[in-house]
């Protein structure tokens, strides 16, 4: 697919700081939505000092926040309380992530916001929701993360739970609260047809981290409330499931392998050697397969131990068990599969020290027409379209220069 995009003249106001809301206002760039991020004077966005490794814009911001345009406003100020007002009136979405009330505290309810701009849709993004006994409560990722039961399952039996390399919470939260933007746009679009038209308060979308965490645990509450199961920590394996796990090869690298399908498991015994483990009637099924998990894994890490990854891998490719390496970065950068579709796209890069040239960044998910979007632009320098976006709203170029010297 090439331009125009799904999201072509949608408008995004974005409020939001680290990574759940700009992760949703990625999303929506991604597509083509005019996303205007709103930071701070002088330091901007935390994010782009988090992962610093030289100059004064880290590469997670770039990743984080391209496709958008970064403007400039003190939103503690009355003036910048009328720019943002001036933005809403003009916005499709607003996108914000702060602890519950805070723009309430600068004046942007949402009666203002419903004054300002009836159709507007707001995607509120925070801990532990807008209402209940914990909303008031800050609180990042890895909190809600734990909270959403989420955190419990992550990391080796009789060890302490250990969290993901990634900022996973936010980012599920972040798509949750994408995905809400884009049914309320669609819901918008269908109510010229209808008589009960959506209110403002039924166009809020309330995403809280907890929450997203808990909707991704699987089966975790209803196999304790049904049955008093409670699920624990399984290290490389899943909970229930075997064969499937990750093990050493005699070149040092692992290789996942995921045999636990009742005809894969009898070709994945057979291609290791194991014709007894094959012709078991006790393992013909995943029950009595997970009962005997470690005797498996035991069995099949010592036949990775004897080969090397690639060898081990083309073994079970030829018997067609599902197996795959354990990517680094290197690895993807190189990859055929994600080159062939665009997934890792070059752009040179000021990190505020020097340009780092052809940098790679991961490409647009979903992929349309068999290749990744292109991706725009990388994420911006601070206030680098203030002086665009204030031209939009009718501010005469003096004006402009008097903000943006008031804000050095």
């Amino acid at each position: 697919m090439t331009d125009p995009r799904p999201l072509d003249g949608v408008r995004v106001l974005e409020l939001g700081n680290y990574i759940a809301a700009p992760t949703a206002g990625r999303l929506l760039a991604d597509f083509g939505a005019d996303v205007v991020k709103v930071e701070r004077p002088r330091s901007g966005d935390e994010l782009r000092r988090w992962r610093l490794q030289q100059g004064d814009t880290s590469m997670l911001f770039r990743t984080i926040n391209r496709g958008k345009r970064s403007v400039v406003v003190d939103l503690r100020s009355e003036e910048g309380r009328e720019i943002i007002l001036d933005l809403v009136r003009s916005a499709d979405v607003l996108l914000e992530n702060f602890r519950p009330g805070t723009l309430d505290r600068w004046g942007l309810t949402n009666e203002v916001l419903e004054q300002t701009n009836p159709a507007l849709v707001v995607a509120r993004i925070s801990a532990f929701g807008q209402s209940g006994p914990l909303s008031p409560r800050p609180g990042f990722a890895a909190v809600a993360e734990a909270y959403g039961g989420f955190r419990e399952l992550v990391g080796e039996p009789g060890r302490p739970p250990s969290r993901t390399g990634v900022s996973i919470g936010d980012t599920i939260a972040g798509i949750y609260a994408a995905f809400g933007v884009v049914m309320s746009l669609f819901d918008r679009l269908r109510e010229s047809g209808r008589t009960n038209a959506t209110t403002f308060d039924e166009r809020v979308i309330d995403v809280a981290l907890n929450e997203a965490m808990l909707s991704v645990t699987e089966s975790l509450v209803p196999d304790w409330e049904a049955y008093g199961v409670r699920r624990e920590r399984t290290g490389g394996r899943m909970q229930g499931i075997a064969p499937s796990n990750a093990y050493l090869c005699a070149d040092g690298r692992s290789i996942v392998v995921a045999g636990n399908g009742d005809s894969i498991y009898e070709r994945y015994m057979r291609a290791i050697g194991r014709d007894d483990l094959a012709e078991d009637p006790a393992l013909q099924s995943n029950e009595g397969r997970w009962e005997a998990r470690d005797r498996l894994d035991e069995a099949i890490g010592a036949w990775a131990a004897t080969r090397t990854s690639t060898d081990a891998l083309s073994v079970l490719d030829e018997a067609g068990v599902p197996s795959g390496p354990i990517y680094t970065a290197e690895d993807v950068c190189a990859d055929e599969q994600y080159a062939a579709r665009d997934m890792i796209q070059r752009f040179d890069v000021h990190d505020g020290a020097e340009v780092r040239e052809g940098v790679g960044f991961p490409g647009i998910v979903p992929v349309f027409g068999g290749r990744s979007l292109p991706i725009s632009h990388v994420g911006p320098d601070l206030g680098e379209h203030t002086r665009d976006v204030l031209s939009e709203l009718g501010w005469d170029p003096d004006r402009i220069d008097a903000y943006e010297e008031a804000l050095r």
